[in-house]
C-alpha cells in the first residue's frame, strides 16, 4: 500500500502576509502606556473608530476589560502585573498574525515589561505610545474614583500611589494628554502611526 505523506493531505496555512494583502494594510501593535486616568482608553477608542471608518481591521485590548476575563485571576502585586502584561502581549501577537492593527491600553508600569513586550515583535510591528499626564492631573480626573479609594487605603498596590510607575525613557510617540484635547490627542496619535508606517 502506498503511503501518502502527511503534509500532502493538508493545505498550507494562510500566512500573515496573505491576511495583510486581503486587509490592504499591514498589521502591528500600538502599545499604549500611562497612568490610570491619563486617557488611554478614550484615545484607543477614538483612534480605533477613525481607523475602522477608513476600512482598517482593528482591535482594542483594554486593560480594564481584560481583567474581567483573561486576567481576572490576577491581582496587583508586581508579579501579577508582570503576568498581566505577558498575557496581553501574547494575545496581541496572535491578533497581529491575524492581520489586525492592535491597540493596547494598559498601565504597563514597569520599563522591563515594556521592553520584553517590544522584544516579542519585529521593530516595524511595535509602536510604543506614552500617554503622558502628571499624577496630579490623573487624580483630578479620577473618572472611576480609584485614586480617592487608594488615598483612603481601600485599594492596595495602586499605580502612582503605593506602586511605582516607571515612565518610558524612550517611546515611539509621546502624547501629552494633560495639554491636548481628546480630539487633538487622537490627531497626534494618527499622525504618529502614519509616520511609523502603519498606513
Amino acid at each position: 500500500m502506498m503511503r501518502v505523506p502527511l503534509e500532502a493531505t493538508y493545505p498550507a496555512r494562510v500566512t500573515r502576509q496573505q491576511r495583510e494583502a486581503l486587509n490592504r494594510h499591514r498589521s502591528g501593535v500600538v502599545y499604549m502606556t500611562g497612568l490610570s486616568g491619563a486617557g488611554k482608553s478614550t484615545l484607543a477608542a477614538m483612534v480605533e473608530q477613525h481607523l475602522h471608518a477608513q476600512g482598517m481591521r482593528t482591535y482594542v485590548l483594554d486593560g480594564d476589560e481584560l481583567r474581567q476575563g483573561l486576567t481576572r485571576d490576577l491581582g496587583f502585586s508586581d508579579a501579577d502585573r508582570i503576568e498581566n502584561v505577558r498575557r496581553v502581549v501574547e494575545v496581541a501577537r496572535l491578533m497581529v498574525d491575524a492581520g489586525l492593527i492592535v491597540i493596547t491600553a494598559l498601565i504597563s508600569p514597569f520599563a522591563a515589561d515594556r521592553q520584553a513586550a517590544r522584544a516579542r515583535f519585529a521593530a516595524s510591528e511595535f509602536m510604543e505610545v506614552f500617554v503622558d499626564a502628571p499624577l496630579a492631573v490623573c487624580e483630578e480626573r479620577d473618572p472611576k474614583g480609584l485614586y480617592k479609594r487608594a488615598r483612603r487605603g481601600e485599594l492596595k498596590g495602586f499605580t502612582g500611589i503605593d506602586s511605582r510607575y516607571e515612565p518610558p525613557s524612550f517611546a515611539d510617540l509621546r502624547v501629552d494628554s494633560a495639554r491636548l484635547t481628546p480630539h487633538e490627542a487622537c490627531t497626534a496619535m494618527l499622525a504618529g502611526m502614519a509616520e511609523f508606517g502603519f498606513f
